[in-house]
């Protein structure tokens, strides 16, 4: 018997209201016409245990949590993310997209909040090891745009959003700091466009560099 080919891990990038989810669901058919099983995820969260660690994250006033404790709560929930349902996937051959991974730590609580980035790499290698995604596509548009458009699907899940427009600067600029340093794994789209020209640099570039 033949062993399945692994499959590859996607994630997908960027500041509040970015347009990740809708970038998502098309990416996710797109690859399935091309032949390929598609699980969509997201972070925190994707595990039955990371999404009870999520509601402490993502809900409640903007202060609940120092930066620190945010960090360690973020790599709890990725680990249950990883163990109980990416990892699995890759292995049975399903290609796995994202909403958000260990860039979005990076950038919220290492650039916004101000951590030691060594430390952030640190907690990684202790959470993950040397796993990291094969394409990271980071969403960008300007920090007023993407907050007028998060505002607009306001729900119970709104801590982050709430959180100083200067952090929200910082945050844009670290994810755009990432993107330099590691050209090869990541690719910046900037999103204040049309839906339909964003989604064809987003399948443009997947194609390109992954092949599908």
């Amino acid at each position: 018997m033949t062993a399945a080919v692994r499959g590859r891990f996607i994630t997908l990038e960027g500041g509040e209201g970015a347009g990740k989810s809708t970038q998502i669901s098309r990416l996710k058919s797109w690859l399935e016409s091309h032949g390929h099983t598609v699980l969509t995820t997201r972070e925190p969260g994707g595990s039955p245990g990371a999404e009870m660690i999520r509601k402490l994250l993502v809900e409640g006033p903007a202060d609940r949590w120092d930066g620190m404790t945010e960090a360690l709560l973020h790599f709890a929930a990725r680990r249950d993310h990883l163990h109980a349902t990416v990892w699995p996937a890759l292995d049975r051959g399903t290609w796995v997209v994202s909403d958000r991974f260990a860039d979005s730590t990076r950038a919220y609580q290492g650039y916004g909040h101000g951590l030691d980035l060594s430390m952030l790499d640190r907690l990684y290698a202790i959470a993950i090891g040397d796993f990291g995604p094969d394409l990271t596509l980071i969403l960008d548009l300007p920090v007023e745009a993407g907050l007028a458009r998060a505002a607009t699907r306001r729900g119970v899940e709104t801590r982050y959003e709430s959180l100083p427009r200067t952090f929200h600067d910082r945050v844009r600029a670290g994810f755009l700091e990432i993107a330099r340093r590691e050209p090869v794994r990541c690719a910046v789209i900037d999103t204040d466009r049309e839906v339909e020209a964003v989604t064809r640099d987003v399948t443009r570039i997947v194609g390109e560099r992954l092949g599908a």
